[in-house]
């Protein structure tokens, strides 16, 4: 996934991030809500973290401005602000999910991941495809019973065909999935980490469309 960040205390932002990071998601931390909007605008993103009060205005009103222009990306509201009321006022805006500061970074993972999860049409964390047994929430995978190994990156990128099976995705839209705005892409990354992912996991469980893209493989 690739996942905006809006948080402006340096020390929690650059821990949310290096979790995010070492879950195999990338990332793109901003601290100001108008750097937040221009993010928004220039690249699709798969969740939003949003602190409530910035530098320049109060979170809520982002997220209220993001759903009534019809933007349904997934928002999980990271605050100090622990009334009920603020978290009423917060889910009622339009947001996904509300977690209070401080929080325990491997709960902020989990929730992520269930996030996910429903904005994919599968709140269940167990997938199966084929010979593949998968665990969305433990992020690991069995081929015909044994353990299967990826690294970081080999798991966004087959986690991004999980989430949409069917559908053709783009070298462009794979890139983004794996890399934040600093990042370097490599001109033959995507192709390097299917060709690693068809070994682990078999040679038809990504398809190629020559010229347009790739798939996820009919089991």
């Amino acid at each position: 996934m690739r996942i905006l960040l809006i948080e402006d205390d340096t020390v929690l932002g650059a821990a949310v991030r290096d979790q995010i990071a070492a879950d195999g998601q990338s990332v793109d931390w901003v601290m100001r809500l108008d750097a937040a909007g221009d993010a928004a605008k220039s690249a699709s993103y798969d969740l939003i973290l949003l602190d409530l009060m910035l530098p320049d205005g109060r979170g809520i009103a982002f997220l209220k401005n993001l759903r009534a222009r019809g933007d349904v990306t997934p928002v999980i509201i990271l605050t100090a602000l622990d009334q009920v009321s603020d978290r009423i006022e917060g889910l009622n805006a339009g947001a996904d999910d509300y977690l209070v500061k401080p929080f325990d970074l491997a709960e902020l993972s989990a929730r992520i991941g269930s996030v996910a999860r429903r904005y994919s049409g599968n709140p269940n964390p167990i997938v199966t495809h084929g010979p593949l047994e998968i665990d969305l929430a433990a992020r690991s995978i069995h081929r015909d019973g044994k353990p299967v190994a990826l690294t970081a990156r080999e798991w966004a990128l087959f986690e991004a065909f999980l989430a949409r099976p069917g559908q053709l995705l783009s070298k462009a839209q794979l890139e983004e999935k794996l890399y934040a705005f600093e990042a370097e892409v490599e001109s033959n990354t995507i192709e390097v980490h299917i060709s690693r992912l068809r070994k682990k996991l078999g040679s038809t469980v990504i398809e190629t469309e020559r010229g347009m893209g790739y798939r996820l493989g009919r089991p």
